[in-house]
């Protein structure tokens, strides 16, 4: 799976959190000047596929965004407004490089929090040096940390985002998918809580994904995804185990050096056997996790994922309407965290 997938497929809000925390000082000046500079490379999408120097392949991809932008909202009630109506060549793989840090017997991510975005479990740079900089400034401070490059970007619709040159190397599903991602943010995104937002998002994406496919994709391409989903669930399934494990651990009284000997060999035990669950698929082990595995990488790898089978459920308690799917989800959103991760976890019986 590509590296978006892995770590994280946007930097949500970045601009806004920056805007509402002049007092970061330099992460607000790179954050600004990150933005503005997607903002100046946009052009709008029909005029690029209009010019004749404009290569085929890059056309066909961008006509394939316009009929996915049209379907989700045309079949996916997802926002009729000016994101992903544009195009940006940004002139390199990544868009952006997150950071994420948790301690080194806790499982519970670092939050960066801001008066306008909330709490967030990870913080986004433009520059790949800026965040290796900050990676190693909280690795000093004893944070397990994670850094990894993103594809893809979205404002939640705060701003007209592109589509990026970054993306344009993906296949027709991921490239889909991705769209029916960020455009569920806009139509619910509940501050500081980055699990429900990310798990909310993924079940539209599936559900985007599989009507997609119906109505436009060939039988291989359905096949093609319905392997990858299962490959998915199979890897979070292996990491959610590891994840009881090492929660567990760190709640034993033991001494640290201890603690320390039994967190790496759990995640030694894990790194196998996603290498072996890969191999077995033909995949590249390399290409999952994104690096060395420790708790920020868990955290991480666990962010989409977390409440994804309650909204599954929710989405199967609906019959598959997407508009009760909002609703119920709406209405979860606006209780308070505990009572709102109690009714996702009684979706599920977890």
């Amino acid at each position: 799976m590509r590296q978006r997938n892995c770590i994280l497929r946007a930097t949500k809000l970045l601009l806004l959190v920056a805007l509402s925390a002049a007092c970061s000082g330099c992460y607000f000046m790179q954050a600004a000047a990150g933005q503005w500079e997607l903002m100046r490379k946009r052009e709008p999408i029909a005029e690029v596929i209009s010019r004749d120097d404009t290569p085929v392949e890059l056309k066909e991809r961008l006509r394939l965004v316009q009929a996915a932008r049209q379907f989700s909202i045309d079949e996916l009630a997802l926002p009729d407004n000016k994101s992903y109506r544009s195009y940006a060549d940004i002139e390199r793989e990544f868009v952006v490089w997150n950071v994420f840090a948790a301690p080194e017997f806790s499982l519970e991510a670092k939050q960066w929090c801001f008066p306008v975005a909330g709490c967030v479990s990870y913080r986004g740079y433009f520059s790949k040096d800026a965040a290796i900089r900050e990676s190693e400034r909280l690795a000093r401070d004893g944070y397990d940390v994670a850094v990894g490059g993103v594809s893809a970007y979205s404002t939640l619709g705060n701003f007209s985002d592109p589509v990026l040159s970054s993306m344009m190397s993906w296949d027709d599903i991921q490239l889909a998918g991705v769209l029916f991602h960020e455009l569920a943010h806009q139509v619910l995104y509940v501050k500081g809580d980055s699990g429900f937002n990310e798990s909310f998002a993924t079940a539209v994406e599936e559900f985007g994904l599989e009507r997609w496919l119906e109505l436009n994709g060939r039988p291989e391409d359905i096949e093609v995804y319905q392997q990858r989903r299962q490959l998915r669930q199979d890897l979070m399934a292996l990491v959610a185990a590891a994840r009881a494990d090492l929660r567990e651990t760190f709640a034993a009284p033991v001494a640290e050096d201890e603690m320390r000997r039994l967190k790496t060999a759990r995640l030694d035990q894990l790194a196998a056997n996603i290498r072996s669950m890969l191999a077995l698929a033909g995949r590249d082990p390399s290409s999952w996790s994104g690096g060395e595995l420790n708790n920020a990488r868990i955290v991480s790898l666990t962010l989409y994922e977390g409440w994804l089978p309650s909204f599954r459920s929710m989405l199967a308690r609906c019959d598959q309407d997407l508009q009760c799917f909002y609703d119920r989800a709406t209405e979860l959103s606006r209780l308070e965290k505990a009572e709102r991760e109690a009714r996702l976890q009684a979706l599920t019986g977890r």
